[in-house]
């Protein structure tokens, strides 16, 4: 599909009251979702590949406030307590995909090398591992929040 074709297809979605588009042709894929007023997203997926669009987060969520606040009473007192931090800035995501379960919660034991969240950078879906084994006291952020480099976003006990 060429660049006009996809440019007019984004912005018929962009200026309709249609929120998804999905057109496929014999050289790829095309899936366009309205995420926001005035914002579109498009993927280009190959013939041989077809995967789902990763999550939109909307404005209101990346403002979200954690959702366990961790005080200095409580950060002491929890100092043998492994945080795990985020590699990149991006958008945290407890799950997979919307509406799935989280892929980490409260009191879950985990293991070095599980998957604890997803975090958006450039349009890429990073999986954030566990570094330790142990049992998750905390999760440090919202689904849909922007996170820093070097951000806790889990506790493990």
């Amino acid at each position: 599909m060429d660049l006009r074709k996809l440019k007019t297809l984004i912005d018929l979605v962009s200026e309709s009251n249609v929120s998804e588009l999905e057109i496929t042709e014999a050289e790829g894929k095309v899936r366009i979702v309205k995420s926001a007023p005035a914002m579109v997203q498009a993927v280009h997926v190959p013939a041989a590949v077809v995967a789902p669009a990763p999550p939109a987060a909307t404005p209101s969520t990346e403002l979200a406030a954690p959702a366990q606040q961790v005080d200095a009473g409580v950060a002491s007192a929890a100092s043998s307590a492994h945080q795990v931090k985020s590699p990149m800035v991006g958008t945290f995501y407890r799950a997979s995909s919307p509406g799935s379960k989280p892929l980490a919660e409260v009191g879950q034991a985990v293991k070095a090398g599980d998957t604890l969240c997803i975090i958006e950078a450039m349009k890429i879906l990073n999986e954030i591992e566990a570094d330790k084994a142990g049992t998750i006291t905390q999760v440090l952020c919202e689904n849909g929040q922007a996170v820093e480099y070097g951000q806790p976003l889990f506790t493990i006990e």
